[in-house]
């Protein structure tokens, strides 16, 4: 594999040779059989050639910027970028974010891992701990590959057991680095307490199929909005982390690591992550402080637009607050009562577990301009009930520019996604994700 980067750039290139047809909905027919490279260097315009509705876009202008928001916020402060590629699955995005410095990146199971390999990721972080026997097999295989770097969590002593149990029988060539994960009460997966993490840390290293070099959590499942009693938990949680670096550390557990990697961090509170990662630690223990943060690449028009310490009400100064960078475009079906518009979009294709999608935008037969005072109230299958702001002139026909709320689940309802110009019409690229 040659790396570019961190990834096999031949490999990301070769998205571009792959041939247009019925499978991607949203494509014109026109272009079928053509290959991704040709249809958008032939230029293509959304409107012009037809793109059918529903379509997704993402704004090139606003992903640059968040994408250059985020990595100089980071290396200002001396933190490591490992975004969680689950959020997008699309590895010319993935190449986008190691371009801009990204340290490694980070996926969520065995099935996202070998779409990372098989475009040649070389630093990898699987956070969850990994106990599946064939997973574990396939993993032992893609060790022999000197230049690939693979972390995953533990967070019990069975599974400690387990892990090595399949990698000695698999017969992997060095051992599988691994980060004791931290949980909270009522959190997700992770050990619950620091007594409990201690326990695995030493089972690790009693395990010479693995190699214990730091701390993991993910702080997200303990809060969820930015009161200030959720951004007390996240302290609170962060302090806990800390601790238990600093035990594992003095216990000798983690001697044999080059640096301690700790990784907390999902989209919602990495500035408190950044502040307790980057405070001073004891001397003579070298920390590598690694954030996971996934959901700031498009950001988003709903979850994160209130929640991101970089969204409307931002908690960081000195850094521009990031970029909605979705829209997706649905057109007006039927006016079956006044105040109502049922429109070309539903559950299928956009997020809804996050707040529904935000009205923006209506381009008519004579332009685009600011749709204001209407609403989403819910989505069917394939359907949009659009409430009418009192006047709103919304006939049959026209389109809906819609802002979507939590990314992670707006990008697996689409195989490609058109990116666009400023303009919203100029298609510089299409996106191909993998899920």
């Amino acid at each position: 594999m040659r790396a570019l980067n961190g990834i096999d750039a031949a490999a990301v290139a070769r998205i571009a040779d792959e041939r247009l047809d019925w499978r991607f909905k949203a494509v014109p027919d026109r272009l079928f059989g053509t290959t991704i490279g040709d249809a958008v260097h032939g230029g293509l315009g959304l409107v012009r050639d037809g793109f059918l509705g529903p379509v997704l876009t993402i704004d090139d202008e606003a992903l640059e910027h968040n994408l250059s928001t985020m990595a100089h916020w980071a290396a200002g402060l001396g933190v490591s970028l490992a975004p969680h590629g689950k959020t997008t699955m699309a590895p010319q995005l993935f190449a986008r974010q190691l371009a801009h410095g990204a340290w490694g990146l980070t996926c969520a199971n065995a099935g996202q891992l070998r779409v990372y390999r098989a475009f040649g990721v070389q630093r990898i972080l699987l956070a969850n701990q990994l106990v599946d026997p064939p997973a574990l097999h396939w993993l032992a295989g893609q060790l022999a590959d000197p230049g690939f770097e693979f972390l995953c969590w533990v967070d019990s002593v069975a599974g400690v057991g387990q892990m090595a149990d399949v990698l000695r029988a698999a017969g992997a060539r060095r051992p599988v680095d691994v980060l004791v994960e931290l949980g909270g009460d009522g959190g997700r997966t992770g050990t619950r307490s620091l007594d409990e993490a201690v326990a695995v840390a030493e089972a690790v290293h009693a395990t010479p199929e693995l190699r214990l070099v730091g701390v993991g959590g993910y702080e997200g499942a303990l809060a969820h909005d930015a009161s200030t009693a959720d951004l007390s938990i996240v302290d609170a949680y962060l302090v806990g982390i800390r601790e238990l670096t600093i035990d594992l550390a003095d216990r000798e557990l983690l001697a044999d690591a080059p640096e301690v990697i700790v990784t907390v961090g999902g989209s919602a509170y990495f500035d408190q992550v950044a502040a307790a990662l980057t405070a001073l630690w004891p001397d003579g223990l070298t920390v590598r402080p690694v954030l996971r943060s996934g959901a700031y690449l498009t950001h988003d028009d709903g979850f994160y637009r209130d929640v991101s310490p970089l969204g409307a009400h931002p908690r960081i100064t000195g850094t521009p607050p990031l970029k909605l960078a979705f829209t997706i475009w649905a057109q007006v079906t039927s006016r079956p009562e006044p105040g109502l518009a049922l429109l070309t979009m539903g559950k299928r294709d956009a997020s809804f577990d996050e707040g529904m999608p935000v009205p923006r935008r209506i381009r008519t037969a004579t332009g685009t301009a600011e749709l204001t005072g209407c609403r989403v109230t819910k989505l069917n299958d394939q359907h949009a009930f659009l409430e009418l702001a009192p006047g709103a002139a919304v006939a049959v026909g026209d389109w809906i520019g819609l802002g979507l709320s939590h990314p992670c689940t707006v990008f697996d309802k689409w195989s490609l996604i058109p990116l666009v110009a400023a303009d919203g019409e100029t298609v510089v690229d299409l996106i191909r994700t993998y899920f």
